[in-house]
């Protein structure tokens, strides 16, 4: 069966939701080219089952996007997405009024002389609303519920987190000019942080909780491979072994598995089959994006304070 048909049916109650497996979310997650661990695909899991929304914290680069994205391709389902920014506030994220709309209707209704106390009326009707990304979340009328992402809410303000707080517990807003929406179906929401502050814990309490961390060797490999078939073995592994080594390091902003996949398309664009450090000094711009960290790289490599046959290595059974 279809994995979003079946996902559907359980959130109807057409199927017993038991039969909804962690095994089937990773397994659909794995097809559509994202590599996750059980406890990752757990969460999902935990998510549909229960309705709840899920906090994804990590350093920048490492999949927590892409899990959303992932998700609504897997669901065959809309993915909306609210960019979070200091000094978001309720109107930017879940409605306006169309004010040229409303000024154009009340010219127009003043050059046929109508009735401008009707007219006042129904300018603050949903004809003139614009949808922000929360109203349409909850007033998505879909065959399943949206993918709901609100991204990078350590950039939005206390004041915006606390208002979001009141939106995720009863998915309902009021629109004093209509009244009070209600969600017909609860989206499913991941909000992700790279922790540039602390999230209020009384948001964390309505979320479900992940880690997601720097990938291992093994991981970051099968990522590379899944993502970058036509990329040589051995590449590929001297890349993933590369870059574990310069996560150990001391870096303003240390590479996450985005710039993987973006150093290693680099490469084979450039036709390389193997690392040498000449390749590695000309393409660091795909890897570190200050320019203190690429000094500090280069100057490393130059001043022999590396390894470099050594960064290149990975686990054994691996490099064989």
């Amino acid at each position: 069966m279809h994995f979003a048909i079946f996902i559907l049916q359980c959130a109807e109650g057409d199927m017993n939701p038991k039969k909804l497996t962690i095994e089937r979310i990773e397994e659909a997650l794995r097809k559509e080219k994202y590599i996750c661990g059980r406890s990752l695909a757990t969460v999902v899991y935990l998510a549909i089952t229960l309705g709840k929304p899920v906090l994804l914290e990590g350093e920048a680069g490492v999949g927590k996007t892409e899990i959303a994205k992932v998700l609504a391709e897997v669901m065959e389902t809309s993915l909306i997405r609210l960019q979070c920014y200091e000094g978001l506030d309720a109107n930017t994220a879940l409605y306006e009024w169309n004010y040229p709309k409303q000024m154009l209707r009340i010219k127009l209704e003043e050059v046929s002389g109508g009735d401008r106390a009707a007219v006042e009326t129904e300018i603050f009707s949903e004809e003139y609303l614009v949808k922000r990304p929360l109203l349409e979340a909850i007033q998505s009328h879909g065959p399943r519920p949206p993918v709901l992402l609100i991204d990078e809410i350590d950039r939005a303000d206390m004041e915006f987190e606390a208002f979001l707080l009141e939106v995720l517990s009863d998915f309902q807003i009021s629109i004093p000019e209509i009244g009070t929406i209600r969600a017909r179906q609860r989206p499913y929401v991941f909000l992700t942080s790279n922790r540039t502050r602390e999230i209020h814990d009384a948001l964390k309490r309505r979320c479900l909780y992940h880690w997601i961390d720097y990938p291992t060797f093994e991981k970051e490999y099968e990522i590379v491979m899944t993502k970058l078939p036509q990329v040589r073995d051995h590449l590929a592994k001297q890349v993933c072994a590369f870059m574990q080594r310069v996560r150990q390091m001391n870096f303003y902003k240390r590479p996450g598995v985005a710039e993987t996949l973006d150093w290693a398309s680099a490469l084979i664009a450039l036709s390389r089959e193997e690392l040498d450090q000449k390749t590695v000094e000309e393409t660091m711009g795909c890897i570190f994006k200050y320019r203190e960290d690429l000094h500090h790289l280069k100057e490393e490599l130059e001043g022999k304070r590396l390894d470099f046959g050594a960064m290149l290595k990975g686990p054994s059974e691996l490099m064989a």
